[in-house]
């Protein structure tokens, strides 16, 4: 078997690595982007957070209807938006810095979430919503995740001067009359709906690792925003192709195959990027010496 026959055979071959692949790239082509603008604002942590608030509307939606997709996303999509709103009232009412303040949300939504399934569901329904089935999407769950990467998409391109000045400068945003606080709402919004969207695929503890590995791998190779975009979509969809062959061939479980992908895709970047990488930084280091010893 050629190089190119053990990529292509199984796609080839079977329906349901078709769907997976088909779920894991529009994921990735929804949440990697926007991981981009977590990295440039510092909320990196945000997205961990966030995709742990969803888990008590994921789990809630999962006690009154079982497996229903959509019940699940609705209540996922209210305690996401909730959580986002509680924890930035905290931080602007208290002493306590919004990083803090999503994580003591995050750390109580993620117990009460766990709680709620394991009252009803059994260790497989756990599993399903921690894990996520990327190997039996349906129809319902690639129509969703697809919509929600059409119109994320589609909102970062109605909105993308105003989140990058905000990114790089939300005070002068806010005195030049900018939509500054809208952006930001409009921001948090996508960045829910797409960790809903997406828990149905890597599920609610790996989804946030699709949004922020591939975006933070990008940071390395690339200076500009635009192109950091392009290429977080471009890795996270070579680490779901990656971690599918992976999980096919090896019997190894899906979602953690396409993170564990996608984290290795991140230390490669860390080791060799030329945007900060620790090897442009060791020989940009041996030509200063080696010039400081010529003179």
């Amino acid at each position: 078997m050629t190089g190119l026959d053990w990529v292509v055979t199984p796609f080839i071959d079977y329906a349901f690595m078709r769907r997976a692949l088909a779920g894991t790239s529009a994921a990735a082509v929804g949440a990697a982007p926007l991981g981009v603008f977590l990295v440039l604002r510092r909320m990196s942590l945000m997205g961990d957070a966030m995709s742990h608030a969803i888990l008590p509307g994921v789990a809630a939606g999962f006690l009154l209807s079982g497996l229903s997709l959509w019940a699940m996303l609705l209540g996922g999509l209210m305690t996401g938006l909730l959580v986002a709103v509680l924890a930035g009232v905290v931080a602007r009412l208290t002493p306590l810095r919004e990083d803090a303040s999503f994580a003591a949300f995050y750390l109580i939504s993620l117990g009460l979430g766990v709680l709620l399934v394991s009252m009803r569901g059994s260790n497989m329904d756990l599993l399903h919503v921690l894990f996520g089935t990327v190997l039996g999407l349906d129809d319902a769950a690639l129509l969703l995740v697809t919509s929600v990467a059409s119109v994320t998409l589609l909102a970062m391109a109605m909105w993308y001067r105003v989140l990058v000045a905000e990114c790089l400068d939300a005070g002068f945003l806010r005195a030049c009359g900018g939509r500054g606080t809208l952006a930001h709402m409009v921001f948090l919004i996508m960045v829910v709906v797409n960790l809903v969207a997406g828990f149905q695929v890597l599920g609610t503890l790996m989804v946030v690792g699709m949004m922020m590995l591939p975006a933070a791998a990008a940071r390395f190779w690339l200076s500009t925003v635009a192109g950091q975009i392009v290429l977080a979509a471009v890795i996270g969809i070579g680490s779901g192709i990656s971690g599918l062959l992976i999980s096919y061939y090896y019997n190894l479980p899906a979602s953690p195959a396409i993170i564990l992908a996608a984290g290795l895709a991140y230390l490669i970047s860390v080791v060799c990027g030329p945007q900060g990488g620790l090897l442009h930084g060791l020989i940009a280091h041996g030509h200063a010496t080696f010039s400081l010893k010529e003179k």
